[in-house]
Parts: structure tokens; C-alpha cells; sequence
């Protein structure tokens, strides 16, 4: 069911303490971590506590949550000292934009020059 935990989500494991990540932040909605595969410097993921697909879903159940997340990503680039310089925030929606996890998550990327377009 949307928005419960599911047992063979990384992320929802991740949110379980069940996974280790290396956290930078966590609130009540969010947590946010390291990447294991960093594509700049800065490279954090955000995501809910709760579970669903992808942005697209969680924007049309949980707006607010959707907010807390893009709230969470200039705390994280403040955190980062990246805030001043510039810094990407993205999220990947499906497989053909790069999705991997089915668990919404956005990106933090900075430190590094970032190029349009990406890719």
C-alpha cells in the first residue's frame, strides 16, 4: 500500500535503521544520506519516510512532504557549504530518466562544476 514501508524497498530499509547509511540530517517527514555512488563532491539523497514510487506519487499524495524535501535540500547544501556556489537538486522519475530505487528521492549534487545539459 502507498506510503507503508515495504519490505524489499533499500530505502525503506535505510529509513528502518535496518541498512546503514551515512545520514547528514533526518527530521520528522525526511532522512537524508551520503550517496554510495557520488557523482560530485556533494552527493546527498533525500528521501520520505514514507514510501511511494517515485515524485510524481508522492507530490499527489503528500505534497507537503514533497515541500519538506525541498526544504531539506538547502539545509543540506548550507550543511554541505555548497549553498553559496551552486548546487542541483534533482529527481528521477522512472527508469528511462534514471530511476533505480523506487523509492522518491531527490539529489543533492555541488562542489564541482555542473554542466547543462546534464547527462
Amino acid at each position: 500500500m502507498a506510503g507503508e514501508p515495504q519490505a524489499d524497498c533499500l530505502f525503506c530499509k535505510i529509513v528502518a535503521r535496518e541498512v546503514p547509511a551515512t545520514i547528514v540530517r533526518e527530521t520528522e517527514t525526511t532522512v537524508a544520506f551520503r550517496d554510495i555512488n557520488p557523482q560530485a563532491p556533494t552527493h546527498v539523497l533525500i528521501i520520505p519516510k514514507v514510501h511511494y514510487q517515485d515524485a510524481a506519487a508522492l507530490a499527489a499524495a503528500e505534497p507537503q512532504i514533497i515541500a519538506d524535501i525541498l526544504r531539506e535540500s538547502r539545509e543540506v547544501a548550507a550543511d554541505e557549504k555548497v549553498e553559496d556556489r551552486g548546487y542541483r537538486v534533482v529527481f528521477n522519475t522512472g527508469a528511462g530518466a534514471g530511476q533505480t530505487v523506487f523509492h522518491a528521492h531527490l539529489h543533492v549534487l555541488g562542489g564541482r562544476g555542473l554542466q547543462w545539459p546534464p547527462g
